[in-house]
């Protein structure tokens, strides 16, 4: 039985996903769809309403609805910001989803407008911010602090005792040794490997693999 009703923000890849993991994983019933009123280009999404969020409080009020802004990393995660701090505005509450299949540690603090996957590792003591997408199959170290309005790809290591500064994007397979801090509005591309702290503005490039003049055709002699 569904205890609370859930309005999705965005009709787009992600927030098909988040409906069906609200919907199957979660307490709550997601009743409708927002989008910006330039973007409303249809008038149901998945047979529910979508509706201006410009007017969204006029036809779902903030008292008895609860918000998930369904929007990914554009801008280095502002514009999903911009409109979690609008939906906030309104007087909406910030869903959280956090996998049944994730393994998230009693003490960990976790923010609001958090969207966690699952086989994501969550150890003890760390501290997750407000506004931050955990997608599949990462691990987050003992100690460490994601700040606000991040988005952590798959299968990324944070080790223990990191600080990732707010409004980080970090790529898939990025790994960050212990005790490291990354500044505000960083990107980490794929693969990458930080073993120094990082300051803001800073994008790193993972490391390119080699093509070798063997080819498999010769190694294995087939």
């Amino acid at each position: 039985m569904k205890s609370k009703k859930l309005i999705l923000f965005g009709d787009s890849a992600f927030a098909d996903i988040a409906y069906e993991y609200f919907t199957h994983d979660s307490e709550y019933e997601v009743v409708a769809f927002t989008v910006s009123e330039a973007y409303l280009n249809k008038k149901k999404h998945f047979d529910l309403p979508v509706v201006p969020f410009e007017k969204v409080e006029n036809y779902y009020p903030p008292g008895d609805h609860d918000m998930f802004i369904a929007l990914v990393y554009n801008n280095l995660n502002r514009i999903r910001t911009s409109f979690y701090t609008s939906a906030k505005a309104k007087g909406y509450t910030m869903a959280n989803y956090i996998s049944s299949r994730a393994f998230v540690w009693s003490n960990v603090e976790i923010g609001d407008n958090v969207f966690i996957f699952e086989d994501n590792t969550v150890q003890p003591f760390v501290k997750i911010g407000s506004n931050v997408i955990l997608w599949s199959g990462n691990h987050l170290g003992h100690h460490s602090n994601i700040e606000d309005h991040c988005f952590i790809s798959s299968h990324v290591v944070i080790s223990g005792f990191c600080n990732i500064g707010t409004f980080c994007f970090l790529g898939v397979n990025a790994t960050i040794n212990n005790n490291i801090t990354i500044g505000k509005d960083c990107l980490l591309g794929s693969g990458s490997l930080v073993v120094k702290d990082i300051s803001d503005g800073t994008i790193t490039k993972g490391q390119k693999s080699e093509i070798s003049s063997v080819s498999t055709y010769n190694k294995f002699k087939i």
